[in-house]
Order: C-alpha cells, then structure tokens, then sequence
C-alpha cells in the first residue's frame, strides 16, 4: 500500500515523524483527508485533532491548537504552535485552562482582551473535544 510521509512539529519539538497511509485534520473550510500522492496545497488549520494512519496499521493522534498545512504529492507537513500528542491529553488541566478562559472573557475590557479570551477559549473547547474523540478510539 503506498505512504506518505508526515511531519508534525509544534514551537518546542517533532511530535510525529513517519510513513502514513491516510491523514485526517481540521483545515479552516472543513475537514481534510489526505492519501498518498495528494494535490499540492497550503492551507491554515483550525485547532482540533490530527488523526494518522500509520503504515503499520496502527493510528497517532494529536492535538494542534491551529497552524498552517503543507502537503506535496509524498508529503505532508503540520506546523502548529502548540501541538501535543493524544496519550499526553490532559482533561483536568483543559478543562481548567477553559474555566479561565470563560472568567477573563466575562472581565474583559477591551476588543483586544476580548478576541484574546476567544480564541484561548476556542483552542481549549477544541482541545477536550479531541481528548474525548482520542479516549473512544481507545
């Protein structure tokens, strides 16, 4: 069966290097699949989570909090500021980070204090979103 080779990297390390044969991710107009030898593109991703077909048949699953998308026909490359792989998901601390996003978007005093509590709260939403979605696969 043919591979594509995938690349997710996060602002501190590689978090995923290897041979796949199906990626799933949240790109900004919907979700994408993406099979050996794809079209070229370059698109931004929301946050949510990157599902990996490996070639062994086994599958790896990250979370991104958004990033940008580059895939060529043997390729594909995630860059995301924050990424974390499922097994390291934490719901205690998203759901604590969420809980604080909700409190600074309730006392925020500017537009800019506002779009900020947003999107940190968007991120965290996703985040436990796909923390559930990666415990049932399990």
């Amino acid at each position: 069966m043919p591979t594509i080779h995938v690349d997710v990297v996060s602002a501190e390390e590689s978090i995923f290097s290897g041979e796949a044969t199906f990626v799933v991710l949240p790109g900004e107009a919907g979700e994408l699949g993406i099979y050996p030898r794809h079209t070229p593109l370059i698109t931004r991703i929301k946050p949510g989570a990157v599902r990996i077909e490996k070639a062994d048949g086994t599958e790896e699953f990250v979370f991104v909090a958004g990033g940008l998308l580059e895939v060529q026909p043997n390729c594909v490359t995630v860059l995301s500021d924050t990424a974390i792989r499922g097994k390291d998901l934490d719901e205690a601390k998203a759901s604590a980070a969420r809980a604080a996003a909700e409190e600074a978007l309730k006392n925020a005093k500017s537009e800019i204090d506002i779009a900020l509590a947003q999107s940190e709260l968007l991120v965290m939403a996703a985040q436990i979103a796909a923390l559930r979605k990666y415990r049932q696969k399990k």
